[in-house]
């Protein structure tokens, strides 16, 4: 059995008025229960995806939800946590009870409530997704982490900076026809290349341009089995789903080549039975941007240390022959930690259905998902194809 979203709903990003994360359940919940067209008493179970680490005093989400949803009252409720692919592994326990044939209508819910917290209590929290006995005492957090990741490809293939500005002006250009993107504005790739007080270096040799931005937001998907899918309204196959864990520390093991990455888009694409160049579009994880060019690679759009060839020879715009984050990604969409593989899910079946709206690709048939978690430690990818 194969399943398949049938129903989505996704809040801005951004710094949101909503005062907790029950607020942002209540705003996608029930949203996208109806987007899917069916009652909330049908939904047979429940999967959660919030990181917290701290930005939330209240826990024991899955439960939380019920305050949203009611009807789920005495049904499988359970909260997922895997850094920042959280939202994915909610998404693939929604997949395994389908797959049991547990139920016939499964709800996933990703939010996370991050933008009152102090920037150093962000940082702290976010740092707690990697190994604090030898990087926790990394300057900037893990930005930190990210800039030694980025120092040690630039010793091995050359300083990329201009390869680096020119993805975060690909995915802020991209973003300005985001309407759920926390930042809609075209910065440019001199903006984005140059240091300046705007622009200040975060972590050596990523500025803040680099980097993607603390949000609040949710995002939710309603899915079913492709035989229940069929009879509804629109319809996304799940063609692939894979997920790769690597171990956490970045010392034991060649930091720059996303060995987990490398493994998720293989299982992935051998389970699609597709090759790369078979997908329309991609929507990858861009925390920072030197994980986007690194993530080229993995992917297998490039060889190793070519990824700059792709950012700079214009193959991952949107008019280019693999476009690559046509929302904006995480570094202009934003990234609420649990909520952000349940929204490239959204996205992507947005782009799939054809109501992506200023965001549409002129084709759009097969999507690329590749969400992750810690520096490239937890590593999903979704192969999906509309139904029909």
């Amino acid at each position: 059995m194969t399943a398949c979203i049938v129903g989505w709903a996704h809040t801005p990003f951004g710094k949101l008025e909503d005062p907790d994360i029950e607020s942002l359940f209540g705003r996608v919940a029930r949203a996208a229960i109806a987007d899917a067209g069916i009652e909330p008493g049908e939904v047979d179970a429940a999967f959660v995806g919030v990181f917290n680490a701290g930005f939330s005093r209240q826990d024991f989400f899955a439960s939380l939800l019920l305050q949203s949803v009611p009807e789920l009252r005495f049904k499988p409720t359970t909260r997922y946590e895997n850094a920042c692919a959280t939202g994915s592994a909610a998404i693939h326990g929604a997949l395994d009870f389908l797959a049991a044939k547990r139920g016939r209508f499964a709800l996933v819910v990703g939010a996370e409530k991050m933008t009152h917290a102090p920037t150093a209590a962000v940082g702290d929290n976010l740092l707690a997704a990697s190994y604090r006995k030898t990087e926790g005492e990394i300057p900037a957090g893990f930005a930190g982490v990210f800039g030694r990741i980025a120092e040690a490809y630039f010793q091995r293939h050359g300083d990329q900076s201009d390869a680096l500005a020119a993805i975060a002006a690909k995915n802020h250009r991209n973003g300005v026809a985001n309407p759920y993107a926390q930042m809609r504005k075209d910065l440019g790739f001199e903006f984005c290349r140059t240091e300046s007080e705007k622009n200040p270096f975060v972590a050596r040799p990523l500025k803040r341009t680099d980097c993607s931005l603390v949000s609040d937001g949710a995002a939710a998907l309603v899915l079913t089995d492709e035989e229940t899918a069929r009879g509804m309204a629109k319809a996304v196959r799940f063609r692939a789903a894979a997920q790769a864990t690597d171990s956490m520390p970045i010392a034991g093991r060649d930091i720059i080549r996303f060995e987990g990455a490398r493994a998720a888009w293989g299982h992935a694409l051998v389970e699609a039975q597709l090759s790369l160049s078979d997908l329309s579009f991609v929507e990858t994880h861009d925390c920072f941007t030197i994980a986007e060019l690194i993530e080229y690679e993995a992917m297998g759009l490039t060889p190793e240390g070519q990824g700059a060839r792709a950012a700079l020879e214009g193959w991952t715009t949107k008019e280019g022959r693999l476009p690559v984050n046509p929302s904006g990604g995480l570094k202009s969409k934003g990234h609420p930690i649990g909520a952000t593989g349940v929204s490239m899910h959204a996205i992507a079946a947005m782009q799939l259905t054809g109501t992506a709206g200023e965001m549409q690709l002129p084709k759009a048939d097969v999507a690329g998902v590749f969400n992750m978690g810690g520096a490239a430690v937890a590593n999903y990818c979704s192969i999906l194809e509309r139904v029909g």
